[in-house]
C-alpha cells in the first residue's frame, strides 16, 4: 500500500535511466530502493494529512523513527506535497477556481517549468544533495558587509518537506504553552490563554536572550535532541549542512522570527520548539510539582469556614508559562521569593543545559499589578475585572435612559401613524363598498377576497387590543369610566329591575375587572422592577468582591510605539497630523492605496486582541486614511477635497473591468473588526519599509518569482526601502521601534518580476517576502 503512494508516472522511466547512467555508482540497495520508489504504475498525487501520518508512523519501531530521508522525504509524493504547501502560502486569495493559479501542481508541471523533481528524489535518496549549490548569496548594494544567503526554490521544497515530517513527529509532543510555528497556535491564541486562564498574577518576568546565532555547539546539541527520536544519519547530516550553508538560521534575541522576512526559514520555528522542548518539560514539571505541594482545600471546607468566619477566599499557588519561539514569559501567583528562586532555576537551566546566553540585565522580575511588561509586541498588566469590563458611569446610564425614552416615543409615533393609516384605509374600503352597493344591485368581484379581508381586519384588531392591554394607564382610565358611579350597583335599583338585566350587568362588570383592572399588570411591572433592582445589586456585589479578590491580565497595544512608527515613516508630521509621503508618488494610484491598505489591514489583524484596540482603529481610520488621500492629492496636484470627491473617503478605484474596488478598510469595516481572529497574523514589520516601484523601461518577460507561479506576463519592480530614505537604523533603539524591525539592506534596489495578482497580494499584506523566491532577481542596467 505504501509503495503505491511513492510511485511515478510512465514518463519518469527515461529520466531515471539517464540519471542512473550519469551519476556515480551507488550501492545496489539504494538503486533498488529508488527504482522501487519511482515505479511507473500510478500517477503521483499530494499526500493527505492522514496518509502522511500513516507513512511517517510506519517507520517507527524500537521507540525511534528510521530512514526518514530515503523512505519519506525523498518520495515524490511528499516533495509534491511540499510544493503544494509553498504554493498555498503564495497563492492569491482573489484567484478564481478555474484560473491556472488554483489548479493543483503535478509532477510533470513542476519538472517541466521549475526543476526536476525526479532528479531531486534521486539526490535525496542517494544522500548526494548539494545544499551549497542551491544557496544564493545576496550582497548589499554597496558590496560592504556580510552577504545574505537565501535558498532557491528547489532547496525551499526540501526544507519544507523536512518541516512537514518533523511537524508530524513532534507537534503532538510539545507542551500546551508552546506557541509559534504550530498549527492554530499563534500569537492571538497565546494572548487568549493569558486573558482567560491566568488568575491572580503577582509577579512575572520575561526571559531575554543575548543577540547570537546558532553556532556549531547549538547545532550539535539540536542534532543530539533529534537523535533521541530519529535514527537517520543522512537526515541529521542534511540538517547540519543546512546550518553550515546558512540556508537555515536561528537568531536568538533578534526581531525577525515569525515575521515573514526572507532570511527567516520555515524550518526555523519547529527547530526552535524542538530545541527548547526540554526547557518546556522542565517548566511543566515545576508547575505540576507546585500544584501538588499547594494545600488542597475542598469546596465543602470553604463553605463551612465561610459560615463561621464570613466570606473565605482561597488563592492557590500557581506557576504559568507562555513561550512563543524564543520569547518566554513566566508568571507566578505566589511570593516574590518564590519567583526569584524560579527565575534563578530558569536562567541556570537555559545557560547550563541549553547553552544559551541570557541577558540578565533585561531578565528582571516585575510586579504584575504596578508594572507593565512587554511580550510579543504587546504591553501586559494585571488589573481588576472592572477595568476590563467597566460598569456604566452615571452619565452613560442617563444617556441610555434618554435613548430608551426617545425610542419609546418613536415607537408610539409609529404606532399612532399605523393606526391612523389603517383607519383611513378602512374608511376608504367601506366607502368604496357602500358606493358599489348603492349603484348596483350587488357587489360582484371576480376574486373571492372575503377571507383575506377578514384576516387583515382580524390581525389589525388583535394588534390594537394587544397594544391597548400593554398600557397600564389606558386600562386604568377605561376601568374607571366603566365601573365608577353606576346606578345599577344600588340595591333599591337592582330590586326593581328584571333579573336578566341585573345578571347581564354583573357579568359585564366581571369582564371589565378581568380584562381592564390594572392591578395584575401593575403587579407584573412592580415585580419586573424589583427583579431588575435585585440583579443590579447582585451584579454590584459580585463585581465588588471580584475587584477585591481577583486579578486578570490586560493586553494593550503599545500606542506610543505605534505613534512613533507612524511619525518616523512619515504618516504624520511633528504635530501628529496626517501628511503625504512623497516617495510613494512614483507608484500608480491603485498601488498607493494598496500599500496603505496593506499596512492598515496588518495593524488591524495584529492588534485586534488588545484592550485599547479603539485607539489603533483611530490611527488606521484617520492617520493612514488621510495620509493616503494627501499623497494622492499631492501626486495629482489637487486639493484634499477634490481628491475625496474623486476617490471618496473609502478610496474607491476602478478595476480592470471598470468596476469600482475598495482595498482600504472602510470606516464601517474598521468598526466591525474585533477580537475574533485566533490565527497567527502577519505582522507589520515589512509593510512599513518595503515599496516596490515599477520600472519604466520595457523588460523581456520573466516568470513570476512567487512560489510555483508559471505566469510570464510579469512586470519588473525594484525593491526600495523607506528606511534608507529616512536615514534610520533599524537596530538602533533611538532611531527605530523595538518590535517593528525592518528588512536587511541586502535586498535594496533589487529588481524582481512579479505578475499582477501577486504584486497586489504583496502590497495588501497577504503575501510576504518569505513567500517569494528572492534568489530569482533580474539584472537591470
Amino acid at each position: 500500500m505504501l509503495l503505491k503512494l511513492f510511485q511515478k508516472p510512465k514518463f519518469i522511466s527515461t529520466v531515471s535511466h539517464h540519471l542512473l547512467i550519469e551519476t556515480p555508482p551507488a550501492s545496489p540497495l539504494k538503486l533498488r530502493h529508488c527504482s522501487t520508489l519511482l515505479n511507473p504504475t500510478t500517477e503521483i498525487e499530494p499526500l493527505t494529512l492522514s496518509a502522511l501520518k500513516s507513512i511517517v508512523l510506519s517507520h517507527y519501531h524500537h521507540k525511534k523513527f528510521h530512514n526518514l530521508l530515503q523512505n519519506v522525504i525523498a518520495s515524490p509524493s511528499l516533495l509534491l506535497t511540499a510544493c503544494h504547501s509553498l504554493k498555498n502560502h503564495a497563492n492569491p486569495v482573489t484567484t478564481t477556481p478555474n484560473s491556472p493559479e488554483s489548479l493543483p501542481l503535478s509532477l510533470d508541471s513542476v519538472s517541466t517549468n521549475f526543476f526536476s523533481l525526479q532528479e531531486l528524489c534521486f539526490q535525496l535518496c542517494e544522500n548526494r544533495f548539494d545544499v551549497n549549490s542551491c544557496c544564493v548569496p545576496i550582497f548589499p548594494p554597496t558590496h560592504k558587509g556580510k552577504p545574505l544567503v537565501l535558498p532557491n526554490l528547489k532547496l525551499k521544497v526540501v526544507i519544507e518537506a523536512i518541516r512537514i515530517v518533523l511537524e508530524v513527529i513532534y507537534d503532538d509532543r510539545f507542551v500546551t504553552f508552546s506557541y509559534g510555528g504550530r498549527v492554530n497556535m499563534g500569537r492571538h491564541t497565546a494572548f487568549r490563554y493569558l486573558k482567560n486562564s491566568v488568575e491572580n498574577p503577582s509577579w512575572w518576568f520575561s526571559v531575554k536572550f543575548d543577540h547570537e546565532l546558532f553556532d556549531t555547539r547549538h547545532v550539535d546539541k539540536l542534532c543530539l535532541i533529534l537523535e533521541e527520536k530519529i535514527e537517520d544519519n543522512a537526515l541529521i547530516s542534511l540538517i547540519k549542512r543546512l546550518f553550515e550553508s546558512e540556508a537555515v538560521k536561528i537568531e536568538l534575541g533578534g526581531s525577525y522570527l515569525g515575521t515573514g522576512f526572507p532570511q527567516e526559514c520555515g524550518l526555523s520555528s519547529i527547530l526552535i520548539n524542538i530545541y527548547l522542548n526540554g526547557f518546556d518539560k522542565k517548566i511543566q514539571e515545576l508547575r505540576l510539582k507546585t500544584n501538588k505541594e499547594s494545600p488542597k482545600v475542598e469546596e465543602n471546607e470553604l463553605v463551612s469556614r465561610a459560615s463561621v468566619l464570613g466570606s473565605v477566599f482561597y488563592k492557590p499557588l500557581k506557576i504559568y508559562a507562555v513561550r512563543y519561539l524564543d520569547e518566554i514569559l513566566i508568571i507566578t501567583s505566589g511570593t516574590k521569593m518564590l519567583t526569584m528562586d524560579l527565575k534563578r532555576n530558569v536562567v541556570k537551566y537555559l545557560e547550563k543545559e541549553m547553552e544559551l546566553r541570557v541577558d540578565r540585565v533585561q531578565t528582571v522580575i516585575h510586579s504584575a499589578v504596578s508594572e507593565k511588561i512587554d511580550f510579543l509586541g504587546m504591553e501586559l498588566q494585571a488589573v481588576t475585572p472592572s477595568v476590563l469590563d467597566p460598569p456604566m458611569s452615571e452619565k452613560a446610564i442617563r444617556a441610555r435612559k434618554k435613548y430608551l425614552r426617545q425610542k419609546e416615543v418613536r415607537l408610539l409615533e409609529l404606532r399612532n401613524a399605523r393606526e391612523r393609516n389603517r383607519r383611513k384605509l378602512g374608511e376608504k374600503l367601506f366607502s368604496h363598498v357602500f358606493k358599489k352597493l348603492k349603484r348596483s344591485n350587488g357587489f360582484e368581484c371576480d376574486f373571492k377576497i372575503e377571507n383575506q379581508v377578514k384576516l387583515i381586519f382580524s390581525n389589525w384588531a388583535d394588534e390594537v387590543v394587544q397594544d391597548f392591554l400593554g398600557s397600564v394607564d389606558e386600562q386604568w382610565e377605561w376601568h374607571r369610566k366603566l365601573s365608577a358611579g353606576d346606578f345599577l350597583s344600588l340595591e333599591r335599583i337592582r330590586d326593581q329591575l328584571p333579573q336578566e338585566l341585573v345578571d347581564s350587568y354583573d357579568n359585564f362588570q366581571k369582564q371589565v375587572d378581568k380584562y381592564l383592572k390594572p392591578m395584575k399588570a401593575k403587579k407584573a411591572l412592580e415585580e419586573e422592577k424589583r427583579r431588575i433592582e435585585e440583579e443590579e445589586e447582585q451584579s454590584y456585589a459580585k463585581r465588588t468582591v471580584e475587584d477585591l479578590t481577583k486579578l486578570c491580565i490586560k493586553v494593550d497595544a503599545p500606542i506610543e510605539r505605534i505613534r512613533k512608527a507612524v511619525k518616523m515613516v512619515g504618516f504624520t508630521n511633528h504635530m501628529g497630523r496626517p501628511r503625504p509621503i512623497s516617495f510613494l508618488m512614483a507608484l500608480e494610484d491603485v498601488d498607493i492605496i494598496k500599500w496603505y491598505a496593506g499596512v492598515a489591514r496588518r495593524w488591524l489583524d495584529f492588534f485586534c486582541c488588545c484592550h485599547n484596540f479603539k485607539k489603533v482603529k483611530t490611527i488606521v481610520s484617520y492617520h493612514l486614511r488621510f495620509s493616503c488621500i494627501l499623497t494622492l492629492a499631492e501626486k495629482h496636484e489637487s486639493t484634499k477635497h477634490e481628491t475625496i470627491r474623486h476617490f471618496t473617503k473609502d478610496l474607491k478605484v476602478s478595476g480592470v473591468d471598470g468596476v469600482e474596488e475598495v482595498h482600504f478598510p472602510t470606516e464601517q469595516q474598521v468598526k466591525m473588526v474585533g477580537d475574533g481572529n485566533l490565527s497567527d497574523p502577519k505582522p507589520v514589520d515589512g509593510a512599513l519599509t518595503v515599496v516596490l516601484v515599477q520600472l519604466a523601461s520595457d523588460e523581456p518577460s520573466y516568470r513570476c518569482i512567487a512560489h510555483f507561479c508559471d505566469h510570464t506576463d510579469t512586470t519588473v519592480y525594484r525593491i526600495r526601502f523607506l528606511q534608507n530614505h529616512l536615514n534610520l537604523n533599524s537596530r538602533d533603539e533611538n532611531d527605530w521601534v523595538l518590535g517593528m524591525s525592518s528588512i536587511q539592506n541586502n535586498l535594496h534596489r533589487k529588481c524582481v518580476p512579479i505578475c499582477y495578482d501577486h504584486i497586489s497580494e504583496l502590497y495588501m499584506g497577504r503575501l510576504t517576502l518569505q513567500d517569494i523566491d528572492c534568489t530569482a532577481f533580474v539584472d537591470v542596467d
